[in-house]
């Protein structure tokens, strides 16, 4: 009754209704209520030809099989297995009509490598989807639309380096999504936009090294996040504030950097009443080894020591790492030089003027009067050199440094210009001789004078 190699799964499956009279493909067992096909591990390099075509649940695991194409089966399927084979090329109309179709497991095929934008298109009913371990570089933009019913999505172990904006907008009811084990380095603002209903994300042993503030701004319902085993040296408070429903955090094994930048972190894990692991400091030297979560504020470096830009007004500390870190999002990290902080991140403009020179000491007096005063009691050329002192705003409109224009009603320093120093010297020797004239000319008449009054 049985054949040679039947193992317990066919002894179930014949337990729980099979029926020998209806056609099954070869070295396959079939079954009704519902209809099933089991075809799996018998080192089949094709999809074997005679699935029933009313078949609902069709099994194909652990084979050979090395390609898909549009009429191995039927529309008609809901369940369908194919993880764990040789599947290198999947016909994009595979899967078209095939509007049933609730679960769909491709993992374990590492030959796959690329899937096309509309492979899985019109499967509205789908709500499970596994892609896990199938070589994949990249998911090409539009590969999940319409998939508003999956509520899982497994993409773990594979090679994806980067995901397009917007590439999960289309899955209104997901709840699981698992990348893990990838290649991916950068978390952007929109990645997982539209993800709303979203309870576990795993992004865990990626290279994970940025992830932007706003990178979890849909994720309002998430409960559990996994982002060990990256590259992470900071991460903000501000980002994770994003997360409401948060229940469990998993950070360790990350090179954390426990400088000032971290304080917004430290804040905010100081807060959180969720599950979270260790995070374990790799600098300053001083903090090597220790936890984040354990230390005290004030054994976290102050970034006023270290960035006089970024120094907030006499008094008051920079809360939270938060301005140091909006500064340095404006810097490329490339350039190790310190170039001027301007508004809305443009680095390109020229950095502003320098403020105007203080008169030096013993400077030669202008023309304004000693004692004429000028509105608020500081006569013109106190006026002047505190007009000197104040920096101007680098916008580079309120005050240009090579213009010649000057305040009106302000005195013009004056410098006496004297002759050259040849000129100088000659004149002075030229009034010498004129003296000496006169001298003797003033001699003559008194001894002209003296003679007349002897005779």
């Amino acid at each position: 009754m049985f054949r040679r190699g039947y193992g317990g799964v066919e002894l179930l499956l014949l337990l729980w209704g099979l029926d020998l009279s209806m056609p099954c493909p070869h070295h396959c067992i079939c079954y009704t209520s519902p209809s099933t096909v089991s075809c799996q591990a018998h080192n089949f390099h094709a999809v074997p030809e005679g699935i029933p075509a009313q078949s609902e649940r069709v099994f194909l695991q652990n084979n050979k099989i090395q390609r898909l194409l549009r009429g191995h089966f039927s529309p008609t399927t809901t369940m369908l297995w194919l993880y764990s084979n040789n599947i290198s090329y999947i016909q994009p109309s595979t899967f078209h009509g095939f509007d049933r179709l609730e679960e769909l497991d491709l993992g374990d095929n590492r030959h796959l490598r690329a899937i096309a934008s509309d492979t899985f298109l019109g499967l509205g009913r789908l709500h499970a989807l596994h892609l896990y371990r199938c070589g994949l570089i990249s998911l090409p933009p539009g590969i999940f639309s319409g998939l508003q019913n999956l509520q899982y999505l497994y993409l773990q172990d594979n090679h994806l380096e980067f995901l397009d904006d917007d590439l999960f907008i289309d899955l209104l009811n997901l709840s699981h999504l698992f990348l893990h084990g990838n290649r991916l380095w950068s978390l952007r603002q929109n990645t997982f936009r539209g993800l709303g209903a979203l309870d576990r994300l795993l992004l865990h042993q990626n290279e994970i090294q940025w992830v932007d503030r706003q990178a979890f701004h849909d994720l309002r319902r998430l409960t559990t996040l996994y982002l060990f085993n990256n590259n992470l040296t900071e991460l903000s408070g501000a980002t994770l504030t994003l997360l409401p429903a948060l229940e469990y955090l998993r950070l360790n094994d990350n090179p954390w950097e426990c400088d000032c930048k971290a304080m917004s972190l430290w804040d905010w894990l100081r807060r959180f009443r969720g599950s979270t692991s260790s995070l374990v400091c790799v600098s300053p030297p001083e903090l090597v080894g220790k936890d984040l979560k354990t230390l005290k504020k004030e054994e976290l470096p102050s970034c006023l020591s270290r960035e006089g830009h970024a120094q907030g007004p006499p008094g008051k500390e920079l809360e939270h790492g938060e301005s140091l870190n909006h500064l340095n999002r404006h810097r490329n990290h490339h350039n190790h030089h310190q170039r001027p902080y301007m508004p809305h991140g443009d680095q390109h403009n020229l950095p502003s003027p320098s403020p105007l020179p203080r008169p030096p000491k013993g400077s030669r007096k202008n023309c304004t009067r000693r004692g004429r005063k000028a509105k608020g009691g500081l006569n013109d050329v106190q006026v002047l050199r505190e007009e000197g002192e104040k920096d101007y705003p680098p916008d580079g409109g309120k005050y240009d440094g090579s213009s010649g224009s000057r305040r009106r009603n302000k005195c013009i320093p004056r410098t006496s210009v004297g002759p050259p120093s040849g000129v100088q010297r000659a004149s002075n020797k030229a009034e010498r001789h004129l003296a000496d004239f006169a001298s003797c000319l003033s001699s003559a008449l008194l001894l002209s004078v003296y003679f007349v009054i002897l005779r």
